[in-house]
């Protein structure tokens, strides 16, 4: 060692919101000041310890792995109690009582994971406010450990600060006796604080007496001297606190940096050998990590007799046989011999294995799982397994892609399962495996450039609205991708130009430079841990043999204390287990089918032949909403000028829809040279052969990766691994690594008699189309699931809505706007009703009844009462036999009113008016029955009376309350309208008034930022004041897809603060923009149309399909077109066999609802053609 002292007791950013210290930047300083050994020791965690490694080892720092561990206060780890020793006072245990501080260093690789054992344990089984270890664990992991007294918050300086020093030796000479004499030091600390300086005699006295050896140590929370102020800005974040709040928590004393050799030994010049002995125990200190791939590769259990290997060939060969029914085409076996040798020869067979079989358990145990994700539907042996679902030869899809066999590659499935279901697979492989060898997977939270900002503003106490202002003006991200602060100044970088707005703020308001300032000092230290969404580690080896791990307290969950590229580095494997909503929405639409039309739909036959007509009319129509992947605005656009026809369409549409083929116009392009509206043109002449069968199906266009792999083995003579390296050195973008890759691949052109043009052309076409090019094995293994679902929403149009509907009925703007779909579709959402809905939306006929768990107050114990009652009884005649049967936990009034007024005794023939008059009096009546029935006195008084039940009063038989009203109250139960819409009709007034409607704003796709218009009808109004006194509001505007919260700022409320009511139809110009991932619209400008002219709603015309003849048609025009109006037409055809499709007439033959046009209609059509 260079310097006479180092630094063992540092906590780094993982010591999360209370550590300032990157890891990079404390060995760069460390090296700097030349100490050439570092220890990082963060609270109660290992999240850093690889980490720290990796940062130090390439340097000439030398990496000291520890911790400081939280100890009980002699208790057992399991004992979740507080512990006095003395007072209670702030010298008594910290945290009240909950724990004790103590410093542990590895000394070498054993003892390194025995620190990660304790540790784990310590979560595991020891969390009390902070995972802690006990006697027993520090006497099961002791060995290779170096221990301390600690911090001030350490067991022995309790005792002391209690003036308890028999008990203080005690514990030190216990500790000593658990590590061993030489293993054990007094740890000194001087940072000017007086809780230091009231234990130092006394911890010098103990080191005498039990001649145990001194270390110091700075207790370092931040770097360097100037960043204390950042910590303490981090701290302010911690506590929720300003920096200017009274009695906050902050560091007293000073020095928490990583303070040089010559301080140290300056403030210990009196017990020097408290110096030289951090060096003792560098020097001692000698860890190294086992990195490698695939090293804990799960082990599947073969059958008695087999391999890994045997079993896989066997299985690969038995599940070709299953998917081609015992014509296996030359081509899928040659593929599947040439994967297996790779995948053998790279150590895979049973990784494969382990995939196939929980996705094989999860399929027969009914959970539905994806086609595929990702590059692994390029593997034939991976469609034979049955982990994919997708033939990949004929759709193109490459395997070198997926396992490339010209480079260390792990392979890495990402599988989809039903959402609600996931959770039984990964259940199931740990019951398999053992759950000490499988866990999920830590993330760690990073502080943002715009949080950072914003929480630099609040700590600094700034007004709420200049943080505001500033993170409006910031650089945005894109797809994800924040832009750092300090790039935001740095001329260099790509996105510069974004960000001179922001710039000019900064150098002309002093509080805006304040606030970024102090945002430079926290962005991108950790914020919080966080569990990976998907992933799954499974092992072959414990878990805790190989990294620390962690219990989290909410859910008892176990999760790595590594994420996941330092998991994998270290030879783990990560399974990715994801939950897919829209294989709920398929699971439900199958059974709907089911049940609704007794059809036993077979996706799995779909998938074999997807040429359905209906599904390609409904995708080249537009009326892509709710299907999987193509429902947003632009897309449907996108869609009705492509006009799909086959699948590839729908893969290239998934491919295309991206930021940078879009910015290429590739995706206009598709679409214009498959109608024939653009000429298909080669690259160039010369390739316009050799590239034909790669380029036809996209129209002469490079839209795959898979492409340009195909197309450097056709004209460059590169294998497909290969290949696959020239198009990830392509993706990177740097001018070095591109020059580099162009020389073999014109020299293999050139080769092959290809002219400098050609080559130069298509190089120049490839780079770019590279960088976003899209995996065709996702896309067409997605694509399968959008076809799926066009599929049923084409066929089985009322079922796949139910289901859809079903999966987002916590989410109100989306049922409006899948409600406002079934209206366009003529699909009747009706009420929930209690003789018939069940806890779910459910198809009946060709309508779709609403679920009764939907309604507010009505829990799952509600629903399960009155279908169980319904089941075993049959349904209710009226409203009193339905209290009759029903068990006691239905008859609540809460729950009673809540029913009545969504609707859900309508169909009993009372009113809902009049129900609300009485059912308070019939709910009592019926409980104390009830009550009695339950405890038995109906037996009891059995012989002394009638049997005879006493007849309830009938329903009073008043008028329904006004549409208005009703309306109002279904809203109130169920969120939003749907019986009916006050807006129904008056669909041509909001399109003529506003740019786009509400849900179109709030598509993915939707506009971000800018001016827009938008028309609907307020349902909510919430006045409020500001500071000075001014009056403004908050407006909820509704029309028939969706909803929106407009800020009507004082200046705008003014005008038209008498006319702002609920139930008005309204239309507001105004400003977008998104603000914390949800868009907010500020009004500048409120009219109100005139609506007294307009319809009460459509016109629909009910038609046999049979009658739907071109004669007929053409006299319907002649009578449409005899009565103009504003009132839109729909016409219902009806058919025997295929249900009722609704089609919406042409805006030309709108009508003036009449006695005449009714008259005329009935003549033409007949009597029921019309209900007016």
């Amino acid at each position: 060692m260079s310097s006479k002292f180092v630094q063992l007791h540092n906590h780094s950013e993982y010591s999360m919101l209370d550590g300032a210290a990157r890891l990079k930047d404390m060995v760069a300083r460390s090296e700097e000041l030349g100490m050439m050994a570092l220890g990082v020791t963060d609270h109660g965690n290992m999240f850093g310890a690889y980490e720290f490694y990796k940062a130090a080892r390439n340097s000439p720092v030398k990496p000291i792995i520890g911790l400081e561990a939280y100890l009980t206060p002699k208790t057992h780890r399991s004992e979740r109690k507080r512990v006095q020793w003395g007072d209670g006072t702030g010298d008594d245990v910290s945290a009240k009582g909950a724990y004790t501080h103590m410093t542990i260093w590895a000394e070498d690789t054993a003892g390194m994971h025995n620190l990660f054992r304790l540790s784990s344990m310590s979560s595991l089984e020891g969390f009390f406010y902070k995972p802690r270890a006990d006697r027993e664990l520090l006497n099961r992991y002791a060995r290779g450990l170096i221990a301390t007294t600690g911090c001030p918050s350490g067991e022995v300086q309790t005792y002391l600060r209690l003036g308890q020093y028999n008990e203080a030796i005690a514990s030190a000479a216990e500790f000593r006796d658990i590590f061993g004499a030489n293993n054990f030091y007094v740890e000194l600390m001087d940072h000017g604080l007086e809780i230091e300086n009231k234990v130092r005699d006394g911890l010098l006295r103990i080191a005498k007496d039990l001649n145990l050896p001194l270390v110091a140590t700075n207790d370092s929370h931040y770097v360097r001297a100037e960043d204390a102020e950042d910590h303490d800005t981090l701290l302010c974040v911690s506590s929720g606190s300003n920096k200017d709040t009274p009695n906050r928590f902050k560091f007293d004393g000073n020095g928490y940096y990583l303070r040089p050799p010559e301080e140290m030994l300056a403030l210990f010049a009196d017990v020097p050998e408290a110096c030289s002995n951090t060096l003792a125990i560098a020097e001692r200190c000698n860890i190294s990590f086992a990195e490698g791939t695939g090293t804990y590769m799960p082990q599947f259990p073969v059958p008695e007799g087999e391999t890994e290997t045997s079993w896989f060939m066997k299985e690969v060969r038995t599940g070709l046989d299953k998917r081609f029914r015992g014509q296996v085409p030359e081509y899928a076996v040659k593929q599947a011999e040439y994967e297996e040798e790779v995948i053998i020869g790279k150590g895979y067979a049973g990784y494969f294995l382990v995939v196939a079989d929980f996705i094989n358990w999860a399929k027969r145990n009914g959970i539905r799982v994806g086609p595929g994700r990702g590059s692994g539907a390029g593997s034939m042996c991976a469609y034979a397994m049955g982990i994919t679902d997708l033939d990949p030869v004929p759709h193109g899809l490459i395997f070198e892609r997926f396992l490339n066999p010209e480079r260390p590659s792990m392979p890495d499935f990402d599988v989809d399962f039903d959402d609600r279901r996931r959770g039984e697979v990964i259940r199931y492989v740990t019951e398999k495996y053992g759950d000490d060898r499988v866990c999920q997977i830590v993330t760690y939270g990073t502080i943002k450039a715009k949080q950072a900002i914003k929480d630099s503003g609040r700590v600094l106490g700034m007004p709420f609205s200049l943080g505001e202002k500033i993170t409006k003006a910031y650089t945005p991200p894109v797809q994800g991708k924040d832009v750092p602060i300090a790039d935001v100044f740095n001329p260099e970088h790509e996105r510069y130009g974004e960000g001179t707005e922001f710039r000019e703020l900064y150098e002309s308001d002093p509080d805006v430079k304040r606030v970024v300032d102090t945002a430079r000092g926290i962005e991108g230290l950790k914020r919080q841990w966080g569990v990976h969404a998907a992933g799954v580690i499974m092992s072959s080896a414990p878990l805790m043999d190989v990294i620390p791990i962690m219990k989290r307290e909410q859910d008892g969950q176990i999760i790595t204390q590594f994420d996941y590229p330092s998991c994998e580095a270290l030879g783990l494997v990560k399974m990715d287990f994801l939950g897919l909503r829209n294989l709920t929405i398929l699971d439900d639409a199958v059974r709907n089918v089911k049940i609704n039309r007794g059809v036993e739909l077979d996706l799995d036959v779909l998938r074999r032949d997807m040429t359905d007509r209906a599904a390609y009319d409904l995708l080249a129509s537009g009326e892509t909403l709710g299907v999987f992947q193509l429902d947003g605005g632009g897309l449907r656009s996108l869609l009705k000028l492509m006009r799909p026809d086959n699948f590839e369409d729908i893969s290239a549409t998934i491919a295309l829809y991206r930021p940078g083929p879009m910015g290429a116009d590739s995706h206009t392009n598709y679409a214009l040279r498959k109608t024939g509206r653009q000429k298909v043109e080669p690259i160039h002449p010369e390739l316009a052969e050799p590239l034909a069968d790669i380029l036809d199906t996209t129209y002469g266009l490079i839209v795959y990766q898979e492409q340009i792999q195909q197309i450097a083995q056709r004209v460059a003579g590169y294998s497909l691994g290969q290949a696959d390296l020239l198009r990830r050195a392509m993706g990177k973008k740097k001018k070095e690594v591109l020059e580099a890759e162009f020389k073999p691949f014109s020299e293999g052109m050139r080769e092959r008699g290809f002219s400098e043009s050609a080559i130069n052309k298509l190089w120049e076409i490839m780079v770019p189309f590279a960088a976003y090019a899209f995996n065709k094995a996702h896309s067409a293994a997605y694509g399968v699931v959008s076809y799926w679902t066009a599929y049923l929403k084409a066929n089985y149009p009322a079922e796949y809505m139910a289901a859809l509907l079903e999966s987002v009925k916590s989410d109100k703007d989306k049922t409006a706007l899948y409600l406002g779909e079934c209206r366009r579709m003529g699909i009747r959402v009706l009420p929930p009703d209690v003789n018939t809905s069940e806890g779910m939306f459910t198809p009946v006929g060709t309508d779709i009844r609403y679920g009764l768990a939907a309604i507010r107050n009505v829990g799952d114990n509600v629903v399960r009462g009155i279908v169980e009652a319904r089941t075993e009884r049959g349904p209710a005649a009226d409203f009193n036999a339905f209290l009759d049967q029903v068990p006691l936990v239905v008859c609540n009034k809460r729950v009673i009113e809540s029913l009545i007024k969504a609707g859900a005794f309508d169909l009993m023939g009372h009113t809902r008016r009049g129900l609300m008059e009485c059912f308070e009096r019939r709910v009592d009546e019926v409980i104390d029955l009830k009550r009695n029935q339950a405890n038995g006195q109906d037996d009891l008084f059995g012989d002394f009376g009638s049997t005879e039940k006493i007849a309830a009063a009938p329903v009073p038989d008043l008028p329904e309350w006004d549409k208005r009203v009703r309306l109002g109250f279904e809203r109130e139960m169920l969120g939003l309208y749907v019986s009916d819409h006050p807006l129904q009709g008056l669909e041509h007034i909001l399109a003529a008034q506003r740019d786009l409607s509400i849900g179109e704003l709030r598509a993915d796709d939707g506009p971000r930022d800018g001016m827009v218009s938008i028309a609907g009808m307020i349902t909510q109004v919430v006045r409020k004041q500001t500071k000075n006194g001014d009056l403004w509001a908050i407006a909820t505007v509704e029309d028939l897809e969706s909803a929106i919260e407009v800020l009507l700022f004082p200046k705008v409320y003014a005008t038209v603060a008498a006319s702002l009511a609920t139930d008005t139809v309204v239309r507001i110009k105004g400003r977008i923009r998104t603000k914390d991932e949800s868009l907010e619209m500020t009004g500048q400008e409120v009219t109100f149309p005139d609506v007294s002219e307009g319809p009460s709603g459509p016109l629909v015309i009910q038609l046999p399909a049979v009658r739907c003849t071109p004669a007929v048609v053409e006299q319907l025009r002649h009578v449409l077109r005899a009565h103009p109006g504003p009132t839109e037409v729909r016409v219902r055809l009806v058919s025997a066999t295929s249900g009722a499709k609704v089609w919406k007439l042409d805006e030309g033959l709108r009508v003036a609802p009449s006695r005449p046009l009714m008259a005329d209609l009935k003549a033409l059509l007949g009597p029921s053609c019309v209900s007016a």
